[in-house]
């Protein structure tokens, strides 16, 4: 006789709350990390890439901006597929996608097919993230923790682990085989990833309310809503990348599409997002202006400051990710820290105080600043690189339909995405044909605007204070 028939036997026994299935844990957390490992590891190679293959700054910044560009259109899409058919097939298709990147990237004879091994590389890493909220969302439910705080703070402690392990990896691969090593680590990524997905992922995830007839599923895809979203944002993210006069009917395109996609999403029956819904709620509104906000702050400097510490300071490859190392173990200390006692506010407001004093170090630092004065910005950096990504994932959780978790995690990520094309954008113009301390502090204004924008979002937000903290959560 089990336990549990013997408890569920005798008068007033209690039988154990269930627990968390760690075995989706490994999955879930490598899934996650497949784009920002991507983000990071390229970081210290574009200046390689642009020698090897006669490219400028402007130029190799289209490496950065393919990515996010398929990310940004795709993490929606699948979230919103991942709703309706659970994770598990979805996840497969799109690591398995990952490694296919990983092969054309190493053999690719130009920029031009770099580039599309990007975009197809931001296609494969669409999925893990979304897969990740939406398990977390059935593990919830099915448990009865209203937030599994440890796993959310896990995933974003896996995330800073990553992009501490990203800069000094670029820098070492590129340093033993080249910057094609960076793309041929997608390879065993790809077979890893599969694999645990192919074991581990449950076969019947989607939500109870989801699951029926796959005939019926099929026809509850919006894809006239899908494409229409497609429209919208690749017209903005390609005039936001490269903004000029002749440009013109891009923006045009954007809000042609805007407006058709508007009006489609509230006569659909089944909208592929539900406006209505999103509209009323306007906590989450504010959580996605606040990752766009934020995440222009934290890409400008990813790319933009080490481009400058390279070609305007002088380092190696390898020495400009070792520089940038504090930024994200100082991040991973914060993030386990706030992930146990802290109040998603209390985050966001650590966040924007650490990005503006940040900011305004960039503005100190020449050409003749000492080595550790870099190193101290990349500490301060640290506090906001920890305390903002746990804050704005744990708000999207809390603030969410619960029917559409896949789906409002990929709108995080692609705000985070619309983010990192400002960035790029604006790197691409303070730098021009070289990156050199001028620029630097440029950019370094921009991002100060950014970062005092998030300031004030998180400020005047009143509902933040309704949003518990993740001790009170578990």
């Amino acid at each position: 006789m089990t336990d549990r028939t013997t408890a569920a036997a005798v008068p007033g026994a209690q039988t154990a709350a269930p627990a968390l299935d760690r075995r989706l844990v490994p999955p879930m957390v490598l899934g996650s990390v497949l784009n920002p490992i991507n983000s990071t590891v390229i970081a210290v190679a574009l200046v390689p890439i642009g020698a090897a293959l006669g490219a400028s700054p402007a130029q190799t910044a289209w490496l950065v901006s393919a990515l996010y560009l398929a990310t940004a259109l795709g993490q929606p899409v699948v979230g919103r597929l991942i709703d309706l058919f659970g994770p598990r097939r979805l996840f497969l298709a799109s690591t398995a996608l990952v490694g296919v990147a990983g092969v054309v990237g190493t053999l690719a004879p130009d920029l031009g097919t770099l580039i599309a091994a990007r975009v197809v590389l931001g296609l494969g890493t669409c999925a893990g993230y979304p897969a990740a909220m939406a398990l977390l969302r059935a593990e919830a439910r099915r448990t009865g923790q209203d937030s599994p705080a440890g796993v959310l703070t896990l995933l974003a402690v896996a995330n800073q682990t990553v992009a501490v392990i990203g800069p000094l990896l670029g820098g070492l691969l590129t340093g033993l085989g080249g910057w094609r090593a960076t793309f041929a680590l997608n390879i065993p990524l790809s077979v890893l990833a599969v694999t645990l997905g192919a074991l581990r992922l449950p076969r019947q995830a989607a939500p109870a309310g989801e699951r029926g007839d796959r005939g019926s599923l099929v026809r509850r895809i919006d894809l006239p809503g899908m494409a229409l979203f497609a429209a919208l944002l690749l017209s903005l993210l390609l005039f936001l990348m490269n903004p000029h006069p002749g440009a013109w009917y891009l923006p045009v395109l954007t809000l042609a599409a805007a407006v058709g996609f508007t009006v489609r999403e509230r006569r659909a029956a089944e909208p592929f997002i539900d406006l209505k819904v999103l509209g009323g709620n306007t906590p989450l509104l504010a959580t996605y202006a606040r990752a766009l906000a934020a995440y222009v702050v934290s890409y400008a400097f990813l790319y933009g400051f080490a481009q400058w510490t390279e070609e305007g300071f002088g380092l190696t490859p390898l020495q400009a990710g070792l520089v940038q190392a504090p930024t994200f173990l100082v991040g991973i200390g914060v993030s386990v820290l706030l992930g146990r006692r802290g109040g998603v506010r209390g985050m966001l407001l650590l966040g924007a105080a650490g990005q503006i004093a940040a900011c305004a170090l960039m503005l100190a630092l020449g050409v003749h600043s000492p080595l550790w004065a870099l190193l101290v910005l990349a500490v301060v950096f640290g506090i906001p690189q920890g305390a903002n990504g746990l804050a704005l994932q744990n708000s999207v959780f809390r603030q969410s339909d619960p029917a559409r978790t896949g789906s409002s995690a990929g709108l995080l990520r692609t705000f985070a995405y619309l983010g990192s094309m400002i960035a790029s954008a604006a790197t691409a113009a303070s730098y021009g044909p070289q990156a050199g301390t001028g620029g630097m502090h440029h950019l370094a204004w921009i991002m100060l605007t950014a970062a005092v924008l998030f300031l004030l979002l998180t400020a005047f937000d009143r509902k933040l204070r309704r949003l518990p903290s993740a001790a009170r959560a578990a």
